[in-house]
């Protein structure tokens, strides 16, 4: 059995596709309560610890794991807020070096925004970089996009994994995916017509491209919409409405550019359509918005996982 410990778990997108590698959940790390109210409900077997990850101890799972994954916080990084980097308080990075030092996992995972690549984060890279390979692990990095993975969506992320010098015996090799997702249309069709609006068939030829990325906004801003203003224009050609958040598919004599629910805007985002959300619309859109995709959590898990169970 392979075992993984999680921080900033959120909704449990990565903790779903690592699920779906093959790894048992020690114990996943979130701070906010619905978002751990959501892990409880759909994995109740799951150790949830609805705790500040700065707070969290370590050293009880020193040795006793085997992939230490977690998509600390994207804000400081991302190109929708101030790019703060290691000078914004929600930076996390210290937070997983630290746990690293006291669990000693025999790899690490990572996930952030395509931010972190842009080269006034060069100098950060290599301190985080420099961090992990003076405690003993060899590092890459590698800007993964998710429709790779068969996810509707551009939603490109910088991934950082680990693998611990006791263990290597190779280059870690990142999974390519097939390089091919379904389209909006494809993908939603089923839903928007549920409630047997005649327009479906006429919107699913429109909608004949993947999604651009799905924002999930922040505590402080951000609503339930389909993000700024040219992913609106993104979703208007396909022929949604991304103003806002509708609560159900149109009805039959719907006229006009329908909205996604959140059960769409999840499935756009690589949920499986029982993986359930709790709390307000707009707790379950920032839930779903700001979440890993399992498909490409579950790709890269299963390289670690073959990776780490290689025998010399």
């Amino acid at each position: 059995m392979v075992t993984t410990l999680e921080i900033c778990a959120g909704a449990g997108g990565q903790a779903l596709g690592l699920e779906q590698a093959g790894f048992h959940h020690v114990a996943l790390v979130e701070i906010e309560k619905q978002y751990c109210e959501t892990l409880k409900r759909n994995r109740p077997q799951w150790k949830v610890i609805c705790q500040d990850v700065q707070e969290f101890k370590g050293r009880p799972y020193r040795n006793k794991v085997d992939l230490l994954a977690g998509g600390v916080p994207c804000p400081p990084f991302s190109v929708a807020g101030k790019q703060l980097g290691q000078q914004d308080e929600r930076d996390l990075f210290p937070e997983a070096i630290r746990l690293t030092k006291e669990i000693r996992p025999k790899a690490i995972m990572l996930e952030n925004v395509r931010g972190l690549q842009d080269p006034k984060f060069d100098d950060y890279r290599v301190y985080i970089t420099e961090s992990f390979e003076t405690m003993g692990y060899h590092m890459i990095w590698k800007l993964i996009h998710s429709s790779d993975f068969g996810v509707p969506q551009l939603r490109p992320r910088m991934i950082l994994v680990g693998i611990r010098k006791d263990l290597y015996h190779k280059d870690f090799l990142f999974p390519t995916g097939s390089g091919q997702a379904p389209s909006v249309g494809e993908t939603l069709w089923d839903l928007l017509g549920e409630k047997g609006w005649k327009g479906v068939a006429r919107w699913k030829e429109q909608a004949d491209r993947i999604a651009p990325t799905i924002v999930g906004g922040s505590k402080k801003h951000g609503g339930p919409d389909l993000g700024p203003t040219r992913a609106k224009r993104a979703w208007a050609e396909m022929g949604i409405d991304g103003k806002g958040i509708a609560n159900e598919a149109p009805k039959e004599d719907f006229v006009g550019m329908p909205r996604l629910t959140c059960r769409m805007v999840a499935r756009i985002q690589g949920f499986p359509d029982d993986w359930i959300f709790t709390g307000s619309k707009t707790a379950q859109y920032r839930q779903i918005g700001n979440a890993f995709p399992p498909p490409v959590a579950k790709a890269i898990g299963e390289a670690i996982k073959e990776y780490i169970r290689w025998k010399h």
